[in-house]
């Protein structure tokens, strides 16, 4: 029998904790996955567009730019309205802008109009994650943690499953066939539709209560939190730089260092992403159970041994090595998304806005330096390179444990 989310109850009685809504968790998840799953095809189609519109990798990184620079300047600003001003079908709204772009990719004939369509599908990434993140942190029932888990393993998995549909799809049917999955979008609009409705009598039954005014006390002084996002955004630049030497270059490293076939390397970046996905769900629910600054800790900086080892392994290692790294490092952002909500409580449109856009941001910035970085010198002294990158997670010891400062009287 067919379950209408819409008809999920928004709000439980008061004084009463309300139940996790897994039924909506599993919609945005599934939404994630799909939006996720047909932005991935853009890095997964670059050796495909290098020799059809005969990029360097300068021109390449410059594609991820585009996107993600787009996201990322967007989503704070959508995130910081959507906070004063909800808008429940703003879902459906970002992924029409999604729809739009695929379909202009699979038909751009120069180099100019695939930055629009990638320009487009970052708009659509814009409204999509500050909002969706929202509605998980909503439906969480209290069990934050978990909730991001979720939404995020759908992002991930669909990032994993994209560079294998573009490997047996897209590149060996051309650019066109890009246009065939829009149907993932136009199917996502779809449920998004529904969750908008749940969203709407959530934000119509929270305005009755008195749970929103709960939701504004500050854990620790402002001066502390100035402090700790400093320390965020380092740990997302850590993150999603080396994130970046992997999605845009790995492909071209394994096919340069190893001599195996576009397919083969694909099936390497698939199974990174896959790892990705797996470990995305870890760090949730740990960080609820035990602290997500532990997790933070773990995650960063306890990635650093096999970052260092990578450059000097053989195929086999390699791929092992790179599983290992998606593991562990993408329990990351989950724990410090919710330690950033936390931190400053009634923001959290804004805060997952901005966060989402730095790691939209870092990546596609972290693309194209290393792009430049490439072309001036060798894909294999990027990796090099990179593998220092999580050093940076040494910055954690300046995060405030938030478990203990709720423990004590609010700061005036």
């Amino acid at each position: 029998m067919e379950t209408n989310i819409s008809a999920i109850p928004a709000e439980a009685p008061k004084g009463v904790r309300p139940d996790t809504a897994f039924t909506i968790l599993a919609a945005i998840s599934f939404c994630h996955f799909l939006n996720d799953m047909v932005q991935s095809l853009i890095p997964a189609i670059y050796p495909l567009l290098k020799s059809a519109f005969h990029l360097d990798f300068g021109q390449i990184g410059l594609i991820t730019l585009t996107g993600q620079t787009t996201a990322s300047l967007l989503q704070p600003l959508v995130g910081l309205y959507t906070d004063r001003r909800p808008k429940p079908y703003s879902l459906t709204t970002g992924t029409g802008f999604t729809l739009i772009g695929l379909l202009l990719l699979s038909l751009a004939p120069s180099y100019g109009k695939i930055l629009d369509a990638v320009a487009l599908v970052g708009v659509g990434s814009a409204v999509f994650h500050p909002e969706s993140s929202r509605v998980a942190r909503m439906a969480s029932g209290g069990q934050h943690g978990l909730a991001q888990s979720l939404f995020q393993v759908g992002g991930n998995a669909g990032s994993a499953l994209g560079p294998l549909l573009a490997a047996f799809i897209v590149l060996p049917r051309g650019q066109a066939s890009i246009a065939w999955f829009s149907l993932a979008a136009l199917l996502a609009i779809i449920v998004l539709t529904n969750v908008g409705s749940w969203s709407k009598r959530h934000h119509e039954a929270k305005a009755k209560s008195r749970v929103a005014h709960t939701e504004h006390r500050p854990v620790v002084s402002s001066g502390r939190v100035v402090i700790s996002i400093a320390v965020l955004i380092a740990l997302i630049f850590s993150k999603y730089f080396y994130l970046a030497s992997i999605i845009t270059y790995y492909t071209f490293y394994v096919m340069h260092k190893f001599h195996v076939s576009v397919q083969n390397a694909q099936v390497h970046l698939f199974i990174f992403l896959g790892a990705v996905a797996a470990g995305t769900i870890i760090g949730g629910p740990i960080g609820d159970r035990f602290g997500r600054k532990y997790v933070i800790w773990c995650s960063i900086l306890g990635v650093l041994p096999f970052t260092l080892a990578l450059p000097y392994a053989n195929l086999f290692w390699t791929g092992i090595l790179s599983v290992v790294i998606g593991l562990i490092l993408a329990s990351a952002f989950s724990a410090i998304l919710v330690y950033a909500q936390d931190l400053i409580p009634g923001k959290v449109g804004m805060i997952s806005g901005l966060f989402f856009g730095l790691a939209f941001g870092m990546g596609g910035v972290g693309a194209a330096l290393l792009g430049q970085l490439a072309d001036r010198t060798s894909i294999d002294f990027v990796y090099h390179v990179c593998a220092f990158l999580p050093v940076i997670g040494l910055l954690t010891a300046f995060l405030p444990n938030l478990d203990k400062a709720r423990k004590k009287p609010s700061p005036a």
